[in-house]
């Protein structure tokens, strides 16, 4: 099974390691999931100020937050599924804000390897229809990643 992932660092901050860690959860959350093998998502890392921007004109919310995803695969009104042909799946696109991630990662006690992960996987689980807006979906979601991140040895420290 292996995504086909592309990576913009709009920060210029990531390291190999960091890029590489995501690659591989995102990876192994994949096979968990079932994905089809050479589907595609793309995930950009960005600045608080960056995200927020694209959160105040995408989604009505003037504030920074630390994932957002689209999905690409959820049809709009009006639009019809294409069916059929040997295209790759395109599952969407995940935006990190990676000064969140450093944020959370020191107010969570924990690495910035363990939080730039989790947001990895929210934002993929996202791209696969998870969501929590409901509390049963949230138990669902919140569950499946505390699941893959367990069985990825990417815990809690």
């Amino acid at each position: 099974m292996t995504l086909l992932i592309d990576f913009i660092d709009e920060t210029e901050t990531l390291s190999d390691e960091q890029k590489s860690l995501v690659h591989k959860i995102l990876n192994f959350a994949a096979e968990k999931e079932g994905v089809e093998d050479e589907s595609e998502v793309s995930v950009t890392f960005v600045t608080d100020d960056r995200i927020r921007e694209i959160n105040r004109e995408y989604r009505d919310k003037d504030q920074p937050t630390d994932v957002i995803s689209f999905a690409l695969e959820e049809l709009g009104e009006d639009e019809i599924e294409i069916i059929g042909g040997e295209i790759p799946r395109v599952l969407g696109d995940i935006i990190i804000s990676i000064d969140r991630t450093k944020e959370q990662a020191e107010e969570y006690n924990h690495s910035i390897a363990r939080e730039l992960g989790f947001l990895a996987l929210h934002g993929f689980l996202h791209l696969l229809g998870y969501d929590h807006m409901e509390e049963e979906e949230e138990k669902r979601m919140f569950k499946r990643q505390k699941d893959i991140l367990d069985e990825y040895g990417l815990k809690r420290d």
